[in-house]
């Protein structure tokens, strides 16, 4: 309807014409002037596609209504839209003329038809024409008179309209009217007074545009009114078909809502909850994220209702069919896999795959973690949580925006790794003396725990950084060495040692290193002895 809400195009074309008129009243340069006429030549382009648009609407309203048989009742609307298009051409035509006065008498063209920058600066001839020959006055004149006649038009169809004036002064402009300087200046003195004429050029060829927007917008108008008046069906039910009458929570319920026996000519109006539903071809389209249901049954289901209507002009009269449709909420499960599922380790990089089977391909999940931190993986529904170092850590689970519930878990420490020694050939078994004179090569590790070292890969690489190796005689101290990694140097103990004496091995801190490549130091009191024979 007329007069309603703006279109974007409306408001684009608002917005530069708000962006025309400041530029007016500013001293500009060859680079702002050559601008203009680039803008120039865009609204003319515009200006030939709108015609084109809408010389095809005409001709449209005269073919709908021809094969629907001539009504009476729609004769009159192809009169009227071929008077519009009369009017605007009309209006259109003046304008130009205008354009193409201003163009020659300042002599903006050269001899091969460019621009010349000297004359798009000229600000007297604006002026001269504009206010002095009173053709500005004049314009605004017959600018403002277009969408009344147009407003006229349609209301003798019975059609609401309500286009307002296209020229204004600097006071009924939002960005002027508050303006000191400007808000008392006319239509003439704002738009052609002391600007140049590459501004004027283009401020004109906008006004064309604005002239054609109305146009096209009363044009639209006439068109939906066309065949209001019936409907061919004769027998009238609402109907709703869902694609699934199952649906579960954070997903789209999605259906069409129609008339059975729909009419191709007739325009229903839909809604859903009170909000509008999209008509396409008669149909209604309904999409909405179903929210969770506040109580479900022992199935996991709630039961709802849409509540919908269908407003239609049968036989001249406006009916409105109210539906009701049933449809059952599931509430979304879930499920966690991992190797790592009955608990997490602190600090650790704990693997998961969170999903939600219910939701299918509608499933787009985000994570938030309370004691911790989570990283999302490559595919939905893998996550990395690295929990804190003690207590529960709960991760919410959210998809498309809604929230689906929570897991927790308990976070367990790292479990300590065990104290194992090497030599060059292996392990060193602890049950049997070492032949003498002891091992040339002693090798310390920390292993960690079989079941995390093959669910926590990443952050199970210990090394032990810590202790010292004792040469002992008769349960007697004789030498010391550090350790301070896998690989001990005990060559000099081993160069004193006699048969019978033994090697203490006491290990006090082992370092781990995480799947970021932080090093944790641990305390760690462990003592392993190697008796020589």
């Amino acid at each position: 309807m007329a007069g309603a809400k703006e279109t974007p195009r409306q408001r684009m074309i608002g917005m530069m014409y708000l962006v025309l008129t400041a530029l007016l009243a500013l001293q500009v340069s060859n680079q702002i002037l050559q601008k203009f006429v680039l803008l120039n030549d865009g609204l003319e382009r515009t200006s030939k596609n709108f015609i084109s648009k809408n010389e095809f609407t005409v001709s449209s309203i005269a073919a709908t209504v021809e094969q629907q048989g001539n009504n009476e009742k729609d004769l009159p609307k192809v009169a009227a839209a071929r008077e519009v298009r009369t009017l605007t051409a009309e209006v259109f035509s003046y304008l130009e003329e205008l354009k193409q006065e201003l163009i020659e008498v300042s002599n903006a063209k050269n001899e091969n038809g460019q621009f010349k920058n000297s004359s798009l600066k000229n600000v007297e001839v604006p002026g001269n024409i504009f206010n002095n020959q009173g053709k500005g006055e004049e314009m605004k004149v017959r600018l403002n008179n277009y969408p009344q006649q147009i407003n006229k038009i349609l209301q003798d169809l019975g059609i609401d309209a309500s286009f307002g004036d296209i020229a204004k002064d600097a006071k009924d402009i939002e960005i002027f009217k508050n303006d000191r300087e400007v808000k008392d200046k006319s239509f003439v003195f704002l738009n052609f007074v002391k600007s140049p004429v590459g501004a004027v050029m283009a401020l004109i060829s906008q006004y064309q545009n604005e002239v054609l927007n109305i146009e096209s917008e009363a044009l639209s108008n006439i068109t939906s009114a066309i065949g209001t008046f019936y409907f061919k069906s004769d027998v009238f039910e609402a109907k709703v078909a869902a694609n699934s009458n199952v649906v579960a929570a954070g997903t789209k319920f999605e259906g069409t809502m129609f008339i059975a026996s729909s009419s191709s000519s007739a325009t229903p109006k839909m809604t859903v909850g009170g909000r509008d539903v999209p008509v396409v071809n008669g149909f209604g389209e309904i999409s909405f994220t179903v929210p969770p249901a506040s109580q479900y049954d022992d199935r996991g289901l709630a039961r709802q209702t849409l509540k919908g209507e269908i407003t239609v002009n049968i036989a001249g009269k406006d009916s409105t069919l109210k539906v009701d449709y049933e449809y059952f909420v599931a509430q979304p499960i879930i499920k966690v896999t991992s190797d790592v599922v009955n608990q997490l380790y602190a600090d650790c990089a704990n693997d998961l795959s969170i999903d939600v089977p219910a939701l299918g391909n509608a499933y787009a999940p985000d994570f938030t973690v309370t004691n911790g931190t989570a990283i999302k993986g490559s595919k939905p529904g893998q996550v990395t949580i690295i929990p804190g170092n003690s207590g529960k850590v709960v991760i919410g689970v959210s998809s498309g925006g809604n929230k689906i519930g929570n897991v927790d878990y308990e976070i367990k420490p790292v479990p300590a790794p065990s104290i194992r020694l090497f030599d060059s050939r292996g392990e060193i078994d602890m049950s049997v003396a070492y032949p003498a004179p002891g091992p040339s090569t002693l090798l310390v590790r920390a292993v960690p725990e079989p079941t995390f070292a093959r669910t926590m890969a990443k952050d199970s690489n210990f090394e032990v950084s810590g202790g010292d190796v004792t040469l002992l005689r008769n349960e007697v101290p004789r030498e010391k060495v550090a350790i301070s990694g896998e690989n001990v140097a005990i060559r000099n103990l081993l160069a004193s040692a006699r048969s019978g004496d033994a090697l203490v091995i006491r290990v006090t801190e082992v370092t781990r290193t995480n799947f970021r490549g932080n090093k944790i130091k641990s305390n760690q009191n462990e003592i392993r002895i190697i008796r020589i024979k």
